[in-house]
């Protein structure tokens, strides 16, 4: 086979999986709405999901979509909950079992478990409407049928895109009802590349004690001895109200010695640079670096909320760059 049939059998694969989730997209109904409020009434249990092959594996990556998104959840083996795991499931949780047939025999002492419990919601999601799975079920997911994409249609391709779409579906849906953000995200996310992305700048902002401070009226002299102390290259101007009025960085100092040598008995005033950049601590650190390297400076101050001539810390693009942040 040519190595450019390879490229049209990609092609084809992906436009007949795009059919299937036109499908599924022309399927969704109320009942969808019904299994996203339940989801989200559900404060005092858990969102468990279990399916069998294919479909226990799609349950178990939407499993950890809804517990990395603020949705507490964890996936079920259908094989192991009859010897013994069914003890995880408790009054008041919510079930979500994915079956293509709804017949799977590891599922029927799972769906009977539930049937039995009146305060366990039952979502079933599967394309059978004449199934055990869809006639037990609290709520019906019924996933549209849709052809596989290899020529004998059996192998789980299509399908499996479906069912990962509508948990896909699920899960963002009750992440925006929760207004779950990207600092939330981050919580749960407190390791690796995506941690490292959602890096805000409190976390890497220099403040408290370490953060270098003069009042505007101080000699240059005293100025330049807290920039050596702190060795940051650069110092916060305040008023006699504490508000921020300026920034003194060691460039501001090297043009000034130009036009005065006597630059240390100069008051700090004379010498700042008014009206400094400042970003809200919750600003991504990315986002900071953008500014940075727009304005071509190395610092900006840190407020909180609107309060931008009060600084509580101040951020050195060296910061930034060791917390591999670019």
């Amino acid at each position: 086979m040519k190595k450019r049939k390879f490229i049209f059998i990609a092609k084809e694969v992906i436009e007949k999986e795009i059919i299937s989730l036109k499908k599924l997209k022309s399927n969704i109904n109320l009942s969808f709405n019904n299994a996203v409020e339940a989801i989200l009434k559900c404060r005092n249990g858990k969102v468990i999901l279990s399916g069998v092959g294919k479909s226990g594996i799609i349950a178990k990556k939407i499993s950890a979509t809804f517990a990395s998104t603020g949705t507490p959840s964890f996936f079920l083996d259908a094989s192991s909950a009859s010897h013994g795991d069914m003890g995880q499931i408790s009054s008041n949780d919510i079930l979500i079992l994915i079956s293509l047939s709804g017949e799977s025999n590891e599922l029927k002492n799972i769906i009977q478990f539930a049937s039995r419990n009146k305060k366990i919601t039952l979502i079933g999601i599967t394309s059978k409407k004449n199934s055990l799975l869809y006639q037990n079920s609290d709520i019906k997911l019924h996933l549209p049928k849709v052809n596989e994409v290899d020529a004998a249609n059996i192998v789980p391709t299509s399908s499996t895109i479906v069912q990962l779409s509508i948990g896909d579906a699920l899960a963002i849906a009750c992440m925006r009802a929760k207004k779950f953000g990207k600092l939330d995200f981050k919580k749960f996310h407190p390791s690796g590349s995506l941690s490292i992305k959602l890096r805000t700048v409190e976390d890497l902002m220099i403040s408290g004690r370490k953060l270098p401070i003069i009042n505007e009226n101080k000699l240059m002299k005293k100025a330049i001895s807290v920039i050596n102390l702190k060795k940051l290259g650069v110092i916060i101007v305040t008023n006699k109200l504490g508000k921020t009025v300026g920034i003194i960085t060691d460039g501001d100092i090297k043009r000034a010695t130009q036009k005065n040598e006597n630059v240390k008995k100069l008051k700090v005033k004379q010498i700042m640079s008014k009206k400094p950049f400042t970003v809200d601590k919750d600003m991504l650190a990315a986002q900071a670096l953008s500014i940075m390297n727009e304005n071509k400076i190395t610092s900006l101050c840190v407020h909180r909320n609107n309060k931008k001539n009060r600084s509580i810390g101040i951020i050195h693009i060296h910061n930034i760059l060791e917390a591999n942040i670019n």
